[in-house]
């Protein structure tokens, strides 16, 4: 890295990122930080730390301290020092596991005990594992109720395939320093999905069961 102060970033934001243990935390750092997924669960112990650079409107350049804290540190005693400071909290659970909503009060009420009468930093409610929406527990009302009931921006992601990740930091990120993203921002983080349509004929459908085959592709469609 070079030492030169055209590189200095103009601002440099502490992002932590809470919740139980298994809701995605950590996948969803290293998906953010570094676009990889690992497909074993390895549970956090402590804290663990990933920055990334990002320029937001008004050529802002921003360097996001992301800090990966442990399901298993609530109530531990080096919580608060993990939480003190922060400028953005993300609590983080999983949409299949409706038990890592329920303990999203505890998580929240660890941050509310740790900075007391100090300034709440940005808090971000993020539902994660949208790639598994038809395991879904946890229904988008309750979570729409929680985050505003406790004035937190409201976010959907999939750790695993990306979606979402990236302008789910970029919002929390602007919104800390007051920046409003316009819609390109936004459309410029949303990674597409491409899906490939292929047409059969029954005769086709039969024979594939038996032999490989080269089909015909029609069509693409594309969700975002």
């Amino acid at each position: 890295m070079s030492d030169s102060e055209d590189e200095v970033p103009d601002k440099q934001l502490k992002i932590v990122i809470i919740g139980d243990g298994a809701s995605g935390k950590t996948s969803l750092a290293t998906r953010y930080a570094q676009e990889q997924f690992g497909k074993q669960y390895k549970q956090t112990i402590g804290v663990d730390f990933f920055l990334r650079r990002i320029v937001l409107p008004g050529n802002v350049h921003v360097a996001l301290q992301v800090w990966d804290i442990g399901g298993q540190t609530l109530g531990g005693a080096m919580l608060e020092n993990y939480i003190y400071g922060c400028h953005g909290a993300v609590l983080v659970y999983d949409i299949t596991n409706h038990n890592s909503f329920d303990n999203l009060d505890d998580w929240f009420g660890s941050i509310k005990k740790v900075l007391g009468k100090e300034r709440m930093p940005h808090l971000a409610l993020v539902g994660n594992k949208i790639d598994l929406e038809h395991m879904r527990t946890v229904k988008v009302e309750k979570h729409q109720k929680f985050a505003q009931e406790r004035s937190m921006s409201s976010h959907f992601v999939s750790a695993k395939t990306g979606d979402s990740v990236s302008i789910c930091f970029q919002k929390v990120a602007a919104e800390i320093l007051g920046i409003k993203l316009t819609k390109p921002d936004v459309d410029q983080h949303h990674r597409v999905v491409k899906a490939e349509i292929v047409n059969y004929t029954k005769q086709e459908e039969s024979a594939a069961r038996h032999i490989p085959q080269t089909t015909t592709k029609t069509s693409i469609c594309s969700l975002q």
